[in-house]
């Protein structure tokens, strides 16, 4: 088929998100025992996810806003304590910094290099991080389409025709490249484009696709293998 740009999914295609969130999460509680003493004592690591999580269910209409789910969760633990809630910008800024401290996979940079040489690359994601402060990895991106950004995120379909515009290029020239296989792959092929399923060994099984992607791969360098780059 005939493929003139690839949009690209970033957790969990690029680095394993896990470890990054318990990170930032880490280091934003460290921040709360200089600037929030209270909320850091009442507070662990499990209980200020037990309220992230309970944002998430009453806060349902944000799930295309993260970083907004973030900050509520923030704000209702200083609260709950005793602390400013305005305290919950600088906190959440902290959360933010370390969230973009991700551990690439291996062959993520030099595939990058390799795919960028022939076809524009649009990061296209649901979640907050930001390829823009990445230094390793942000050359590769013509652009970067969020969900925050649109208001709605994959699989709707004006996720992939915001990122198809941001590529030049038409849904059906278009490849998107993502781990989910009901997010990425079926977004993407309802939306009209091609789709590549990337299913990294070093993580769990992620969701099966019901539609058949165009290419099934372990890494991205298996991709640009396929794709002549």
């Amino acid at each position: 088929m005939n493929l003139r740009a690839i949009t690209l999914d970033l957790d969990d295609t690029l680095w394993p998100v896990w470890p990054a969130i318990r990170r930032a999460e880490a280091q934003l509680h460290d921040w709360m025992r200089a600037h929030a003493p209270a909320t850091h004592a009442a507070h662990d690591l499990a209980a200020l996810r037990e309220i992230r999580a309970a944002v998430a269910r009453d806060l349902a209409h944000l799930a295309h806003d993260l970083s907004a789910m973030r900050r509520e969760s923030i704000r209702r633990a200083l609260a709950a304590a005793g602390d400013d809630p305005a305290l919950a910008e600088p906190a959440f800024d902290v959360f933010m910094a370390a969230r973009q401290q991700v551990d690439l996979f291996d062959d993520v940079v030099p595939a990058l290099a390799r795919l960028a040489a022939r076809f524009p690359i649009v990061a296209l994601s649901n979640g907050n991080a930001d390829v823009r402060r990445m230094p390793a990895i942000s050359g590769f991106f013509q652009a970067t389409v969020s969900a925050l950004e649109l208001g709605v995120g994959k699989p709707a379909p004006e996720a992939f025709a915001a990122a198809c515009a941001r590529a030049g290029c038409a849904a059906h020239e278009t490849l998107h490249v993502g781990d989910d296989g009901g997010t990425d792959v079926d977004g993407a092929l309802a939306a009209g484009l091609q789709a590549a399923w990337v299913r990294r060994p070093e993580l769990p099984p992620p969701v099966a696709p019901r539609g058949e992607p165009q290419h099934v791969v372990a890494s991205l360098a298996e991709l640009a293998d396929r794709l002549g780059c």
